[in-house]
């Protein structure tokens, strides 16, 4: 009975082990943009930005002021003439001042609102900025996936070649004892498998490296993830760009706009409210020389000339500035086509090479089986044969080879359109 509990409690244990992780190169790029550090960034732009918000619709408050002053002055204002038994009083040279003043915009010339696009053209270009850093991520993913893909077929390929060279080990020592092989020839198969387990160690060595970057940049373990190859149909490759330096690009002509109308909008009149409580000596009556409390409220209407002497030249460097816009999107657009370009001509050259693959690793086969069959009957030596295994295992490394190349290649074209 406790073997048989024992038994039972194994088989639930198994039962319970979780199962091996499996990985497609979309869901590593969304865990290593969520995962990467900049991620924060996003964040504290948008809390920046509405605070700068705040602050900007602040400016429709009322705007409290204090000032004080006290003052000495040389002479004051006299009247000229006196009367018969009036007394004129005389301001004295000393004067004091306390005034509070609230100011309340009715109209600022936009100069507010402008503001305000203005911090939010400046945040986009921020976020739009960090986009394109996050976008780099996509191709050292896509390197680091693929890259574990073809260690691993290699590393299956490998396995496969080193049964193969243990069949041929077997069969050569059977040629010696037929008198066909030699012990040189037997030699000769073992450097080969020497050779392939020090290629096997270097392409572990790799994919464990491989590896750990990759669980680094997604932010867990794949060690032991199961990385699922894409599939590749035989769909047009995409070829609209649709970038983030497109979108940071035409944030930054945005951005231009805002500064162009909170330009314009300085050079416009304001109209405001005010109202102003004061205690000073004197106070409105200025024949009164003592402290006294007054008010005075009204509308005040404002116009700075100055800002025209500079608005010009202000202007017409944003004009320069999106030009040079303009141009960077030019040379842009035309350097990504230039790539686009390319990797459809890399696409078009491995599906060609590809379609030639099988029927070169099917005839390196043949030729590799008729060897074997001239070996056995003696009509060629042993380090010919060996040459056509070489050549035959050759033709299935490149066939692997050109079909990874064909996936990355789809996979970087995805990457340059960003589709």
């Amino acid at each position: 009975m406790k073997i048989i509990r024992s038994i039972l409690l194994l088989a639930v244990g198994f039962g319970t082990l979780p199962a091996q992780a499996q990985l497609t190169i979309d869901a590593c790029q969304q865990k290593a943009q969520a995962n990467y550090p900049l991620v924060a960034q996003y964040g504290l732009i948008r809390q920046s930005e509405q605070y700068d918000l705040e602050n900007a619709n602040k400016g429709y408050l009322p705007q409290l002021s204090l000032s004080a002053k006290a003052s000495y002055q040389t002479d004051v204002t006299k009247i000229p003439f006196s009367l018969p038994g009036i007394d004129i009083p005389t301001l004295s040279k000393d004067q004091y001042q306390i005034v509070a003043e609230v100011n309340q915009v009715i109209w600022d010339g936009g100069n507010i609102r402008a503001k305000k696009q203005n911090v939010k053209a400046s945040a986009e270009v921020d976020l739009q900025q960090q986009q394109v850093d996050m976008y780099a991520i996509r191709e050292r993913v896509n390197s680091l996936f693929f890259g574990i893909l073809l260690t691993e077929e290699q590393l299956e390929l490998n396995r496969l070649y080193d049964e193969e060279l243990e069949r041929n080990y077997r069969k050569i020592s059977s040629f010696i004892e037929n008198g066909v092989a030699n012990q040189a020839d037997l030699d000769a198969v073992q450097v080969e498998q020497f050779s392939n387990r020090q290629q096997r160690v270097s392409l572990e060595a790799t994919n464990r490296a491989y590896r750990q970057m990759l669980g680094a940049f997604i932010g867990e373990n794949a060690d032991s993830a199961e990385l699922i190859c894409p599939e590749v149909g035989s769909e047009p490759a995409p070829t609209d760009v649709n970038r983030p330096e497109l979108r940071l690009l035409d944030a930054r002509n945005t951005l231009l706009d805002a500064q162009l109308k909170q330009l314009n909008a300085r050079n416009r009149p304001t109209l405001g409210l005010f109202v102003q409580g004061a205690y000073g000596k004197p106070g409105l009556n200025m024949l009164q020389d003592k402290f006294k409390a007054f008010a005075i409220g009204g509308v005040r209407f404002s116009w700075n000339f100055g800002n025209y002497y500079t608005h010009k030249s202000d202007a017409a460097k944003i004009d320069v500035a999106r030009n040079a816009l303009r141009t960077q999107r030019e040379t842009f657009l035309f350097n990504t086509n230039q790539q686009v370009e390319s990797s459809q001509s890399e696409l078009e050259k491995y599906r060609r090479t590809l379609s030639d693959d099988d029927r070169i690793v099917a005839l390196r086969d043949n030729i590799k089986r008729a060897s074997e069959a001239k070996v056995a009957e003696g009509t060629m030596s042993v380090t010919d044969y060996m040459q056509e295994v070489t050549k035959a295992e050759t033709a299935r490394q490149n066939r692997a080879l050109h079909r990874m190349q064909l996936i990355m290649t789809t996979y970087n074209l995805k990457n340059i359109t960003n589709n």
